[in-house]
């Protein structure tokens, strides 16, 4: 096996990933503190076609330079938008029949291992909170569903650019 180059490996340039079929995914970014955390999201999202990304409230917007070192130029492929309230993001999604899903550790969370299918015909968005506060709780009393990564070891939770990685990656492959 030979490594690829990445002249080799096919990519589309940004006009032609705006104009593609996206993953009937949004991704919320509500109050991320960590400027890699964003580019590495960013990245993530690029990755698997999510349509978009909100950031909220505290959570830093391009151009950005400590943003785009680890996004990589993904700030320009992926569409986003900044919102000043997660709550008023969240409500006017819900208006527009996007399910909300919040990424968070609660009582009765589904675990992400238990989930099989999603409806790929219905609009989906998922909630990642701060590194330290999570989602907010009023972002999870109003989400129709939460989600909790399984997890084995001796941490409480994973960083929120990994988790997101997980969760995103776990959608793609899960949209029935």
């Amino acid at each position: 096996m030979k490594k690829l180059k990445n002249s080799e490996l096919n990519r589309i340039d940004v006009k032609s990933f705006k104009s593609i079929k996206k993953t009937p995914l949004i991704v919320v970014l509500d109050n991320i503190r960590s400027l890699n955390n964003i580019g590495s999201i960013f990245r993530t999202c690029d990755a698997f076609l999510v349509s978009k990304i909100y950031l909220c409230g505290i959570t830093a917007k391009p151009p950005n330079r400590k943003i785009n070192k680890t996004a990589l130029g993904s700030t320009d492929s992926v569409e986003w938008e900044y919102f000043k309230s997660t709550i008023k993001l969240i409500e006017k999604l819900k208006s527009e029949g996007v399910k909300i899903w919040s990424i968070e550790q609660v009582e009765r969370a589904q675990k992400l291992n238990d989930i099989e299918k999603i409806d790929s015909k219905q609009k989906h968005a998922i909630v990642f909170g701060n590194e330290i506060k999570g989602v907010d709780q009023k972002i999870i009393d109003i989400s129709e569903n939460t989600i909790e990564i399984d997890q084995y070891g001796t941490k409480h939770s994973l960083n929120v650019s990994v988790a997101a990685g997980i969760v995103i990656w776990k959608f793609y492959n899960s949209l029935s």
